[in-house]
């Protein structure tokens, strides 16, 4: 009985650092995860990290003849919100094998996650 529980055990813990060894390569690919967008013409191209964090713009030296001021940061806008969508469902596709079936991800990782979805509901005290 004490060879088939340890064994068991030994499985858990076994199934337990298989996960923790893909949960930290997961986690280094997010750290290293970035996505370039650029506009159709050509001339505006911007790179941003996992957080949405700018890494890059590189504007092409003709866009200022062809843009106004307003046009071109509007193009920047639109570029960089590629982007991070971009990164953002690369981060989802990365993370949601790894979550557990019965918690959603937008309620951890989502724009409108909450704190809520991290900790356990009320406790109620014995009587």
């Amino acid at each position: 009985m004490a060879d088939a529980f340890e064994t068991e055990i030994g499985e858990l813990a076994g199934q337990i650092n298989q996960q923790m060894a893909r949960i930290r390569e997961a986690y280094g690919e997010l750290s290293a995860m970035e996505h370039t967008a650029c506009s159709v013409d050509g001339m505006v191209s911007v790179t941003v990290g996992r957080h949405g964090q700018m890494r890059g713009i590189e504007l092409n030296p003709r866009v200022y003849r062809t843009l106004s001021p307003s046009q071109l940061a509007d193009t920047i806008m639109h570029e960089v919100n590629k982007a991070t969508a971009a990164v953002s469902e690369q981060s989802k596709q990365l993370l949601q094998p790894l979550m557990p079936e019965s918690v959603p991800y937008e309620e951890i990782f989502g724009e409108r996650a909450m704190l809520d979805a991290f900790l356990p509901g009320p406790v109620e005290p014995n009587p």
